[in-house]
C-alpha cells in the first residue's frame, strides 16, 4: 500500500518503506516506477528477515559504516539492503525473481 507523507522526508529523501507500507514524499510519485521499485525491494528484504530483525540490522549496519565513513549519508548509500535496491531498481522484474537473502551479496565491496 503506497501512502503519501511528506512529514517523513528530509532533504533528497522521497520514499521511505514501514511493512507493509510505502510511504512517498508526493502524490506524483506513485508514478515513478523505479521509485516503487526501489521501495518494493525493501519490502521483500524486510519480509523475508520477519520485519523487526530487518530494522535492528539496518541502523546496525548504518551506524557501522557512519563509523567507518565519517558521513552518514555515505554510510546509507553503503547498506547492504540500500545497495542492493539501488543496483535492481531499474529492473522491473527483479522482485519476481529475487534470491531471498540476495542483500548478502552486497555487504562488501566488489
Amino acid at each position: 500500500m503506497i501512502l503519501v507523507f511528506k512529514h517523513f522526508f528530509r532533504r533528497n529523501y522521497v520514499g521511505l518503506t514501514l511493512w507493509p507500507f510505502i510511504f512517498i514524499k508526493e502524490g506524483g510519485l506513485k508514478e515513478d516506477v523505479v521509485l516503487i521499485n526501489h521501495e518494493k525491494i525493501h519490502l521483500k528484504q524486510q519480509l523475508e528477515l520477519f520485519i523487526l530483525p530487518f530494522y535492528i540490522w539496518y541502523i546496525s549496519e548504518w551506524l557501522f559504516r557512519t563509523i567507518l565513513y565519517l558521513d552518514t549519508y555515505r554510510a546509507y548509500q553503503n547498506i547492504s539492503f540500500e545497495r542492493e535496491a539501488y543496483a535492481n531498481e531499474n529492473d522491473l522484474g527483479y522482485t519476481q525473481r529475487r534470491k531471498s537473502y540476495n542483500f548478502l551479496n552486497y555487504i562488501f565491496r566488489p
